[in-house]
């Protein structure tokens, strides 16, 4: 069992907290699949609720909230029935817009796992406004389930009514449901031809700078993550951070990063290079490769 994860573990159920052991072993980066809920509901004896509640603990161990020290655990649910995890990111020598929150990293570890829908999301305390925004973009957003301890669960709605979101600005294909484009690019190298493909897969309906970012690690592992938009603009999703959550639910030190290249569209109406360059330079010294490439 990784060492991050003992003083949650003793927090926990006895019954759960022996089942849990084994599946927080060293590859163990928050994602839970379906047979595995059902293994530990029988093991543990708790309902689903109840053991989702109970795993938010595990959830928050994976933070860095290196500035409030402030430790947030949020864990989606996708409708194919798997769990995904989620922990707030802070940047302590960054502006606190680069901030990535728990309910986003969660959804964007869902993403990146090419879930289709959030069904319910938990969380150890209410979502901030930016986080209701956030999860307004989803696909059938209104009716995601949010569930927080010792309060009835309610739909999202109720956190966030008279809405403004992606219909509002007549997008019909919101975040987790866009369909790939292609991007023209000629190279032979594997990073950069992985960050292409993460642009690709991006959600970026309002300025359409399809961008995605990739990481190579020292021992050769590389991490990506994606551009998600907002129909609200400011709780848009970076990919550098997309990526840099990856890393932190994979338990792997910032220090390990060797290469990082964002690739992004040449006819998009913004730019992501300066502030993806300024959040990993609080992390790192390892300078950012900037790619554009055209939509085919």
């Amino acid at each position: 069992m990784q060492d991050r994860f003992v003083q949650s573990i003793a927090q926990l159920p006895p019954l759960l907290a022996q089942a849990l052991v084994p599946v927080l072993n060293d590859s163990f980066s928050g994602h839970i699949e379906a047979n595995q809920i059902e293994q530990l509901k029988r093991m543990s004896g708790l309902s689903e609720n109840q053991l989702i509640f109970a795993l938010l603990p595990v959830a928050a161990a994976m933070a860095k909230p290196l500035i409030s020290q402030f430790y947030v655990g949020a864990i989606a649910k996708g409708s194919s029935g798997d769990l995904y995890m989620g922990a707030n990111l802070e940047f302590p020598s960054e502006t606190l817009g680069q901030t990535v929150h728990a309910e986003q990293s969660a959804i964007s570890h869902a993403w990146m796992s090419n879930e289709k829908q959030i069904t319910d999301i938990f969380i150890n305390y209410s979502p901030c406004g930016h986080c209701r925004q956030f999860i307004n973009e989803l696909v059938d957003s209104s009716n995601i389930q949010v569930h927080l301890p010792e309060q009835a669960t309610q739909p999202m709605s109720h956190y966030l009514p008279y809405a403004f979101g992606p219909k509002d600005l007549n997008i019909t294909t919101p975040l987790l449901s866009s369909e790939a484009i292609q991007l023209k690019l000629i190279s032979e190298d594997a990073l950069i031809l992985e960050a292409t493909h993460q642009a690709s897969k991006s959600y970026s309906p309002y300025s359409n700078n399809h961008a995605g970012v990739s990481l190579e690690l020292s021992d050769g592992t590389i991490v990506s993550g994606r551009y998600a938009e907002n129909a609200a603009f400011n709780p848009s999703m970076l990919p550098m951070q997309v990526a840099l959550c990856q890393l932190m639910r994979m338990n792997k030190d910032f220090s390990e990063i060797k290469r990082a290249v964002l690739v992004e569209s040449a006819s998009g109406k913004i730019s992501l290079a300066n502030v993806s360059m300024n959040a990993l330079h609080d992390i790192t010294n390892i300078e950012l490769e900037h790619v554009t490439v055209e939509p085919e």
